[in-house]
């Protein structure tokens, strides 16, 4: 089973500035993208609820320093991409 991932304009702004300050994480994060669309509960992608404030997100690693927060909808098989940056600023949600 396949997901569609689903890019909020929110999200599209925060990627291509992502890219632009880490254009050394570019691979990872396309790497990170196709997991989430082939097997979201990969292990390598630490996929996992929040808490607090930003309980109705998961959130994906690219790796340890950055993260992937996104709304997760197994009944769609739909993955709604909201953030995408540094660990601690992905959080600030």
């Amino acid at each position: 089973m396949t997901f569609q991932l689903v890019y909020t304009e929110k999200f599209e702004k925060r990627a291509i500035r992502f890219l632009k300050q880490h254009p050394d994480v570019k691979q990872k994060y396309l790497k990170t993208l196709q997991l989430l669309e082939l097997n979201p509960h990969h292990p390598s992608l630490r996929l996992h609820r929040l808490s607090g404030k930003l309980k109705k997100f998961h959130s994906a690693s690219i790796d340890m320093f950055y993260r992937i927060t996104l709304e997760f909808e197994i009944r769609d098989n739909m993955i709604i991409l909201v953030d995408v940056g540094v660990h601690d600023d992905v959080y600030q949600c």
